[in-house]
């Protein structure tokens, strides 16, 4: 094991929230893209369509 010295509770937790943070973000990102896929689907559902779908070149 790793000898982190007197200070290792703190690397540990350090550590630990720092992974968390990083799950957290990810999930965050994926339930948001879920929810944005949802919204355009109902969308286009609708009749509206994507701009940047159209073919033309937007200047």
């Amino acid at each position: 094991m790793l000898d982190l010295g007197p200070h290792a509770a703190f690397i540990w937790i350090s550590y630990g929230a720092a992974a968390f943070c990083v799950v957290a973000l990810a999930l965050w990102a994926w339930g948001d893209e879920r929810g944005q896929a949802k919204r355009l689907a109902d969308l286009e559902r609708r009749g509206l369509k994507r701009r940047s779908g159209q073919g033309q070149g937007n200047s």
